[in-house]
């Protein structure tokens, strides 16, 4: 069993996996093959705390471990972090090794986690939000039909498919009320899973309900879960992790 980690252009992949790997947390914890956090940080990101850009795919290997009510379950993660080009006809043409080793890593995988960033009209209005670095919700929709050629035609195996919209802080939303609503408790959920995608679903993917149940309907065996991130709130930063790993874990 093996989860790919894979996400948009500029949405945050980076600060996601270093903050998941800061310790303590909750229920998750990251091996980074012997780096410590700080060692990370370093690799990662510019002096400035920016992540730095890919030109190339670089992949990585992380192996989460998830405390469970039956034990510690581990998730071994290839994350994939490609340049934002990648599925540009152009950028697989004249990189054509790069693009085949990544289709075959995605096409061995029995999971798949997709980290999205949020569209314009979702956001809240605050003076520290720059509205212009979002695309609109039309163009979002646009772009998101993409991922769901790529996972009905390039993830075979997939059987869990996780989606994640990012930076939820941004949201025109309370991140605490939501995170509490949302928070998984090993011996006393307020929801089950299903109820949680279905709350996720309904109030922030509601533009593309049709699309993933495009998804969800490709392949017989696959489910689409979709889930809100933030590294400002380890509850929900931790949630797709435990799902996973409620179902995939070795």
């Amino acid at each position: 069993m093996g989860v790919v980690y894979i996400g948009d252009r500029n949405v945050g992949k980076t600060h996601l996996a270093l903050e998941l790997a800061k310790p303590p947390g909750n229920f998750v914890s990251v091996s980074l093959l012997n780096q410590s956090y700080e060692a990370l940080r370093d690799i990662l990101l510019e002096f400035d705390g920016t992540a730095r850009q890919t030109k190339t795919i670089d992949t990585r290997f992380l192996d989460v471990q998830v405390r469970l009510p039956a034990g510690a379950s581990q998730i071994p993660v290839d994350w994939i972090d490609p340049p934002g080009e990648i599925f540009r006809k152009s950028w697989q043409s004249g990189h054509t090794d790069e693009w085949n080793n990544f289709l075959k890593r995605v096409r061995q995988s029995e999971g798949i986690l997709l980290i999205l960033p949020p569209y314009r009209e979702i956001l809240k209005s605050a003076p520290d939000v720059n509205y212009d670095e979002y695309v609109t919700q039309q163009q979002w929709c646009n772009r998101f039909d993409r991922w769901v050629d790529f996972f009905r035609n390039d993830c075979p195996k997939a059987r869990q498919i996780v989606i994640c919209l990012n930076k939820a802080d941004l949201i025109n939303c309370d991140l605490d009320q939501e995170a509490s609503k949302l928070a998984y408790d090993p011996y006393d959920s307020k929801m089950n899973w299903f109820g949680r995608h279905n709350y996720v679903i309904y109030r922030y993917f509601r533009p593309v309900l049709e699309q993933i149940g495009q998804i969800n309907s490709s392949r017989s065996g696959l489910s689409v879960r979709c889930f809100i991130t933030s590294i400002h709130n380890r509850t929900l930063l931790e949630l797709p992790w435990i799902y996973l790993a409620s179902y995939l874990a070795t």
